[in-house]
């Protein structure tokens, strides 16, 4: 009886060890499959992991590494020597927004069309590079993880359209002008006929971010151009909100007191000459303990805004006032009435992914939102040529949710002087007039 009771123990312990041998087996498996990925992404740099680890988990992951790296000798001879670098900066390579600060290095051809996804990066890296200050637009207004994909190229695909956000020349096309008749105009007017066309919006209109999805049931010129966004005057109370998400933005050229908030100052003063009642909240939500910090911005901007919504029912329009930021040797500038004048850029954030609404982020003033850009842009390219940007549609919602007359608007950037960006408040003052006056 005891030997057979021995004999069972000494079989479950041989199954016990044949199960862990198994595991074991797959874990390597899984790890090697693991490996085979990270190689191809990190040789694809020019990086192989080396060093040493104070774990006994990181000795693990380098010695499999290196392992394989030396597997792949054959492959290797003839090439220059790899750079290397610690567990711990292999671990921050993890981190994708890195790859957009790296200097990438040039692959073979076979090795670029072996990744599909390689041009979509490339693409990806140089707009970055030219336009840093959208990565600062991240999850801000709340404290989900972010939600920008990772394919990073556009509604659907970008395209070379999505990297101009330069100085943009209107196409010209002629016609009645939609949105009402407007004197004195000496740019490109629009027909219905044009508008219609889906295709001929975007293009014309439209820059799309890669976080996001611009579709035909959204993107309507005939929805967007009938949505009545006017308002009655009334100087004695509070119609328009104008703040400073990123209070601490300024110029090539800027002094003392010469920042986006003194931009709005000019604002307020001019919309007020017009008859409009307006706020100007001149807060500081990008600064923490003293020093620039706008990882969440948005967030202590919503609250500031809140309360002065809640103090002031009566305002019916808000405004985000910025400036963009984008490559030193890129100039965001035109004429207006003979005045050196920064461009501007009106920006949407659609709380949408290519997968679908965010619904964190409702936005409940969606439509009313891309109509009041649209007219916008319309009167701009009907009054003032070459001043308007492209619209930068991006997937998050930047407080725009506020009200149906709300709008982020990006007034040139780092390159122009703090004299061009402040002309640019005249034009910006008359376009927002004509469509609050249902002009």
């Amino acid at each position: 009886m005891r030997e057979k009771k021995s004999i069972g123990e000494f079989m479950r312990v041989i199954m016990l060890a044949v199960l862990c041998i198994l595991l074991a087996m797959l874990g390597l498996r899984l790890c090697k499959d693991w490996l085979e990925d990270l190689k191809i992404r990190w040789e694809n740099q020019g990086i192989t992991l080396a060093g040493k680890s104070s774990s006994a988990a990181g000795e693990i992951v380098e010695f499999v590494w290196n392992r394989r790296q030396q597997t792949m000798g054959a492959e290797g001879q003839g090439q220059k020597k790899k750079e290397t670098v610690s567990l711990t900066g292999f671990m921050e390579l993890l981190n994708p927004w890195n790859s957009y600060e790296r200097e990438e290095k040039a692959l073979p051809p076979a090795e670029k069309d072996r990744d599909p996804a390689y041009k979509n990066f490339l693409a990806s890296r140089e707009f970055y590079i030219e336009h840093q200050y959208l990565l600062e637009y991240g999850d801000e207004e709340s404290g989900q993880e972010s939600i920008l994909a990772d394919s990073e190229s556009g509604a659907g695909t970008m395209g070379s359209e999505g990297f101009e956000n330069r100085t943009e020349t209107p196409s010209q096309f002629q016609g009645q002008n939609p949105a009402g008749d407007s004197q004195g105009v000496s740019g490109t007017v629009y027909s219905m006929a044009q508008l219609a066309d889906y295709d001929f919006l975007m293009k014309t209109f439209y820059n799309t971010h890669t976080s996001t999805t611009a579709g035909r049931d959204m993107m309507s010129a005939e929805k967007m151009l009938g949505t009545d966004l006017s308002i009655k005057k009334d100087g004695a109370s509070p119609q328009i909100l104008i703040y400073h998400s990123h209070s601490q933005e300024a110029f090539a050229d800027s002094g003392q007191n010469q920042t986006i908030v003194e931009v709005g100052d000019y604002l307020t003063e001019l919309l007020e000459a017009k008859g409009f009642g307006v706020i100007h909240d001149r807060s500081v939500y990008d600064l923490v303990d003293g020093k620039l910090d706008r990882s969440r911005a948005y967030t202590y901007a919503l609250e500031g805004i809140t309360k002065i919504l809640q103090e002031n029912p009566d305002i019916q329009v808000v405004l985000d006032i910025h400036r963009d930021g984008v490559g030193e040797n890129v100039r965001l500038t035109s004429q207006v009435n003979g005045k050196p004048t920064a461009q501007i850029m009106f920006f949407n954030g659609l709380s949408r992914t290519p997968e679908g609404p965010i619904e964190y982020l409702p936005n409940p003033y969606l439509d009313e939102n891309l109509a009041f850009s649209f007219q916008m842009q319309l009167k701009a390219a009907a009054l003032y040529p070459g001043y308007a940007r492209k619209i930068y549609l991006k997937g998050l919602r930047y407080n725009l949710h506020l009200r149906p007359r709300s709008a982020l608007v990006e007034v040139g950037a780092q390159t122009n002087t703090f004299e061009e960006v402040r002309n640019a408040m005249e034009p910006l003052a008359e376009i927002l007039a004509a469509v609050l006056n249902g002009e």
